[in-house]
């Protein structure tokens, strides 16, 4: 076991890790964050993404060991005590049906909206391309972001 502290959605946290404790299980089980999912432990569905050094990547896929002194953003951080735009765009699209990939598409989503404010419908396809969501078609999706980067032109 190895101590490891990382900057989680803005809070330096501790805790006690295993050489082989994925970054997913570690934030599920230890640190109490819940919105990542396990939806396929290959990395494959995209329901596990966080932002870690504000890069969206599959926490599955990932040694907690190797996140020492790294900053880790979750569904939890994205907005702080109230909704962001993005948020508020998916419900107003309802976006979701069971929501189970919702906090890995929020959070690819709002990394590519931090990296390109105004993204073409091509664009946003391509940045959620592994982002597997069974439920909504994707339309849906792809309008809330769509509506979020309008909103922001007015």
């Amino acid at each position: 076991m190895r101590q490891v502290t990382i900057t989680l959605n803005g809070e330096s946290r501790s805790c006690l890790v295993k050489p082989n404790e994925t970054l997913l299980d570690v934030l599920r089980d230890k640190l109490g964050v819940k919105s990542p999912k396990c939806g396929c432990d290959h990395g494959d569905c995209g329901s596990c993404a966080v932002l870690l050094n504000g890069k969206s990547v599959r926490s599955c896929l990932i040694f907690a060991i190797e996140c020492e002194g790294m900053e880790i953003r979750t569904l939890e951080g994205v907005s702080g005590d109230k909704l962001s735009a993005l948020q508020e765009a998916f419900i107003e699209f309802n976006s979701f049906q069971c929501g189970y990939c919702a906090p890995g598409v929020i959070i690819t989503a709002t990394e590519l909206l931090e990296t390109n404010p105004h993204p073409s419908l091509d664009e946003i396809k391509e940045a959620l391309s592994g982002n597997l969501c069974r439920c909504t078609g994707y339309t849906p999706i792809f309008d809330a972001i769509m509506a979020v980067t309008k909103k922001e032109d007015e």
